[in-house]
């Protein structure tokens, strides 16, 4: 949301007086804020875009993304795709797996279509239950029928190893942590 200070950010960490980080080790992370995608690719920075999609449909992610009401997943594919054949880079699509909830194998068809659309990858983030939401996360029978519906349909899938969710299991038994009161 505040484009002019992340490119200043990447300037600084690409700069051989700042961190002299190559550009194309920096990835800039988005919940679908298709004006600042577009004027991203013409920036010219060599930076990776992450895009959260998290939802194949565009009722299910005006409920988990709240942006997407605004910019809906046509102009955020779009746009990425813009992106992505501009810059030459890959867009890594970020997808967090929600058991029963966006984790069918229709998503995984859906996903795998808009990922063909444009130079991509997957990022499929099996998710870490937290008290307090209603989410669950899928069985690893799951998550590994969704990976594999995906591949070779998408491009590129990676399945992020989760690391966490047994921190706030028994922070949960222990009456300790919760999302309110860390």
């Amino acid at each position: 949301a505040n484009l002019a200070a992340v490119t200043e950010s990447i300037r600084i960490l690409h700069d051989d007086r700042g961190l002299n980080l190559g550009a194309r080790r920096v990835t800039v992370s988005t919940s679908g804020l298709v004006p600042q995608m577009r004027e991203l690719t013409q920036l010219d920075l060599q930076v990776g875009l992450a895009v959260s999609l998290h939802a194949t449909t565009d009722e299910l992610r005006d409920e988990l993304v709240p942006v997407n009401k605004r910019w809906p997943i046509r102009e955020l594919l779009d746009a990425a795709k813009e992106y992505g054949r501009t810059v030459g880079r890959r867009v890594t699509l970020e997808y967090v797996l929600l058991g029963g909830v966006n984790d069918s194998m229709e998503d995984a068809d859906r996903l795998a279509a808009f990922a063909r659309e444009l130079p991509s990858k997957i990022n499929i983030i099996p998710y870490n239950p937290v008290p307090g939401l209603h989410w669950q996360r899928p069985s690893q029978a799951a998550i590994d029928a969704f990976a594999e519906r995906l591949y070779p349909r998408a491009p590129a899938v990676t399945v992020r190893q989760t690391q966490g969710g047994d921190i706030w299991a028994a922070c949960g038994q222990l009456g300790g942590l919760t999302p309110e009161n860390e």
